[in-house]
């Protein structure tokens, strides 16, 4: 009788044992569930907070490259109708002075550049700060990336012409140009100047080489920036569309 008790008391623990282990369990896999349920939550609204930033992030880039087209595009018509001034210019070397045209001799003295100023601000905010990370899109971050170097190469070329007119057109036409042209024609006040002061030698400045040479340069530095300009102004359409794509994902 004692073993029949002892026997039957082993299998009423076993039984608490197994409902106890049963219990608990079940107590373990709501906790589990819970969690998987808290994480779920909070990594959906991470993503709906990275998804705003997103968003801003491309509204101000691509308010940047719409108004970088704009400019890009008067750069270019800029660009072409100095390139056809030069152009026209050079076909006045060894002239004579008495068959220049006003509108020739004015040509053959033009210093006038116009710097075109592309923005760079958003891109650089992206591509230096950790803004970089809420972008989606791979191949977006790539085109972002490389967009600076683009930037960059636009900018060296416009320092090269901005040279070429600083450094040697501009000392030279000076040299040879009395700028008692630009006084007025019908001023009494500029009279005796006009009369006794130095006058123009456009002769000597269309045979000097140094003039010639440098006409030249600008002329090919000109076209090379034309050319970079195409350029920028395509990858900036390719990343401007990339961007709208992205900014009308759901």
């Amino acid at each position: 009788m004692v073993l029949f008790r002892k026997v039957r008391r082993k299998l009423i623990d076993l039984e608490k044992f197994k409902s106890y282990f049963i219990y608990a369990l079940g107590e373990v896999l709501l906790i589990v569930v819970g969690l998987l349920i808290a994480w779920k939550i909070n990594s959906i609204n991470e993503i709906k907070k990275n998804r705003i930033v997103e968003l801003k992030i491309y509204k101000s880039l691509s308010q940047e490259l719409d108004t970088n087209l704009i400019v890009l595009d008067s750069a270019i018509v800029k660009y072409t109708n100095s390139i056809q001034k030069l152009q026209n210019t050079i076909n006045y070397l060894g002239i004579p002075t008495n068959e220049l045209s006003q509108e020739a001799k004015e040509l053959i003295v033009n210093l006038n550049y116009e710097r075109t100023i592309v923005r760079d601000e958003a891109i650089n905010s992206i591509n230096v700060t950790n803004k970089f990370e809420f972008i989606d899109s791979d191949s977006l971050k790539q085109l972002i990336a490389a967009y600076p170097n683009e930037l960059d190469s636009f900018d060296n070329q416009q320092d090269k012409i901005e040279s070429i007119i600083s450094n040697r057109l501009k000392p030279i036409i000076e040299k040879h140009i009395s700028l008692i042209e630009i006084l007025p024609q019908n001023s009494y006040n500029y009279n005796r100047m006009k009369v006794y002061g130095n006058q123009s030698n456009y002769t000597e400045l269309l045979v000097n080489r140094e003039y010639q040479n440098s006409i030249i340069d600008r002329l090919l530095q000109t076209k090379g920036q034309l050319t970079i300009a195409k350029n920028l102004r395509q990858k900036t359409e390719t990343i401007a569309t990339k961007l709208n794509q992205e900014l009308n994902r759901p």
